[in-house]
């Protein structure tokens, strides 16, 4: 193994649940951002390297060294995107993703003329 050592990435079986949730969503640009970072925090855990992680996950391995470090120190908090300077959002994204959801999931009314 080359370089500096690496402080071991460890995530108890309640933290594993939460990021494999988000990794198994893909309907938003949102989802699918926080996907990406709970795949590789996940693989990462598993104990892959990051050269490994990244070729799998087709990021670069400052993307993973910069999630995987982001996760030791906040731990899951660290996935999900810091509040932006600005107005306050006045819809949250769970009602975004609710909305998108059932959207998506609803069955088209016959269309009949």
């Amino acid at each position: 193994m080359r370089g500096r050592p690496k402080a071991e990435l460890a995530l108890s079986e309640t933290e594993r649940e939460q990021p494999h949730a988000w990794a198994r969503r893909r309907k938003t640009a949102q989802a699918q951002v926080l996907a990406l970072r709970s795949r590789i925090v996940l693989e990462r855990a598993n104990g892959l390297a990051n050269q490994e992680v990244a070729q799998h996950l087709a990021v670069t391995p400052q993307t993973v060294s910069k999630w995987r470090r982001r996760s030791l120190e906040m731990r899951l908090e660290s996935l999900v995107d810091a509040p932006r300077p600005g107005v306050p959002k006045t819809i949250h994204d769970a009602q975004v993703d609710a909305v998108i959801t059932q959207t998506l999931e609803s069955k088209p009314k016959d269309a009949t003329h």
